[in-house]
Order: C-alpha cells, then sequence, then structure tokens
C-alpha cells in the first residue's frame, strides 16, 4: 500500500503543471540566468556556476520538500482528501510516508536534472570524490528535506488551504532572495545575516557550498542547525496537524 500510494502521489505531482513550474522550471531558469548573466557577484574561486548549482540544489529541495508540499497537502485536506483517506484501510502513517517518499523521487529527479546542466555550464563540483564529502551532501539533502517536510505539514494541517497558499508562496520568495541561494549571505549587514544564517535555507546552501564550491570537510554547523530545524517541525507537525 505504501508503494502504490507513494508511485500515485508521484504521478499526481508530474502531472500538475503548477508543481513542475515551481520544482523544476523555476530553479532551472535561475541556474541558467545567473549563471550566464552578471547580475550577482559570487562569493569564492571559481565561476558564477559553481557558486550558484548547491544554492540552487537547496532551493530544489525547499520548492518540493516545503512550498509544493505545503500547497498540495493543504488543498488535499480542504477537499476532505485526507480525511477520506484516513479513513480508508491506508494507516495514516502511510500516506504520510507517501508523500515523504514523492518528496524524495521528485529531489532526486531535479538533482540530477540541475547537476547535468551546472556540469554542462562548466560547473566544477568538489568535495564528491571523498566518502566523508559525498556522505555529508547526502546528510545535508536528507535533514535539509526532513525540515522543509516537517515546515511544509506543520504550515498545511494547521492554516486553511488559502493561506497557505499565500503563506508558502510568500515565504519561498522571502527565502530565495535571503537565504543566500543567489545574493551571498556577505552581502547583508552583519547584524542581519546572524539571523539570516540560521535559517534552514541559509544552513543548507552554505554546507552544499561548504562541500562543492569550497571542498571543505563536514559543515557540523550547518548540519546541526537542520537537525534542531528538523525536530522542532516535524515534531509540531505531528503535534498540531489536523486531518479536517
Amino acid at each position: 500500500m505504501l508503494l502504490a500510494q507513494t508511485a500515485f502521489e508521484t504521478k499526481m505531482l508530474l502531472r500538475n503543471g503548477e508543481q513542475l513550474l515551481l520544482t523544476v522550471v523555476i530553479p532551472t531558469v535561475l541556474l541558467v540566468l545567473f549563471s550566464s548573466v552578471d547580475i550577482v557577484a559570487a562569493d569564492g574561486p571559481g565561476k558564477r556556476v559553481d557558486f550558484l548549482a548547491p544554492g540552487l540544489l537547496a532551493l530544489a529541495v525547499m520548492s518540493t520538500a516545503f512550498t509544493g508540499q505545503a500547497i498540495a497537502t493543504g488543498f488535499e485536506r480542504r477537499y476532505g482528501v485526507l480525511k477520506r483517506l484516513g479513513a480508508s484501510p491506508l494507516p495514516r502513517w502511510a500516506l504520510l510516508g507517501a508523500k515523504t517518499g514523492c518528496v524524495l523521487v521528485t529531489e532526486i529527479l531535479q538533482v540530477a536534472l540541475l547537476s547535468v546542466i551546472a556540469l554542462a555550464l562548466g560547473w566544477s563540483p568538489h568535495g564528491l570524490a571523498t566518502p566523508q564529502g559525498a556522505l555529508a551532501v547526502a546528510a545535508l539533502l536528507v535533514l535539509g528535506t526532513a525540515a522543509f517536510s516537517g515546515l511544509g505539514l506543520l504550515m498545511a494541517g494547521t492554516l486553511r488551504a488559502e493561506a497557505t497558499l499565500a503563506a508558502a508562496n510568500l515565504v519561498f520568495v522571502l527565502l530565495l532572495l535571503a537565504g543566500g541561494v543567489v545574493v551571498p549571505l556577505s552581502r547583508f549587514p552583519s547584524a542581519v545575516r546572524g539571523v539570516l544564517e540560521l535559517l534552514p535555507i541559509s544552513a543548507l546552501s552554505d554546507g552544499l557550498r561548504s562541500v562543492l564550491q569550497h571542498g571543505a570537510g563536514v559543515p557540523w554547523s550547518d548540519l546541526g542547525v537542520l537537525t534542531a530545524w528538523a525536530v522542532v517541525a516535524l515534531a509540531a507537525a505531528a503535534r498540531f496537524f489536523r486531518w479536517e
């Protein structure tokens, strides 16, 4: 039942034009545009794509695990879909597990697509040649997915669908601009930067950039921030999520 529901959720997402725009088209366009045009100056050595690719991988995780999942789940809750599925033979844990599986499948496709495009644009990732670097990237993506999934389910399970739609899109735009995705956090005032560095998107993009651009070791501080967000968000979602 879990696998069948996961496959169904994935097919529904891939058939949704708005979701594809959010999860695939926007990160791809931003990667190509900002890599080709001198709009934003990147921090550190290498080409602009070396700075942008890790940040847009983080954006892809946020767009799927948080924004897309929050909006889709919010409207399923509004139309009574969650209530009916919750009363079906499908256990509620399996429904939430299927949504998580759908997010992971979509993210794998996103990461593969963005990586191919970035490599075609001249991206030279570092850190993946060592097991430590590869495990660090995997841990960052998994913890980022958990954190954003918890936040998305919390929003979808507590707000009205229309409020979720507006809030999720607003948060997406704000974090795109102020989360270190395309604009380096060093461009912000120091007082503001300290707060922005604690955001999950900042920790995810900064951690990926540390490994993939600078070839650094395990970014423990970024992993710690993502772990804290994941624990708090998932616990809050489990406590306050309403099925109807």
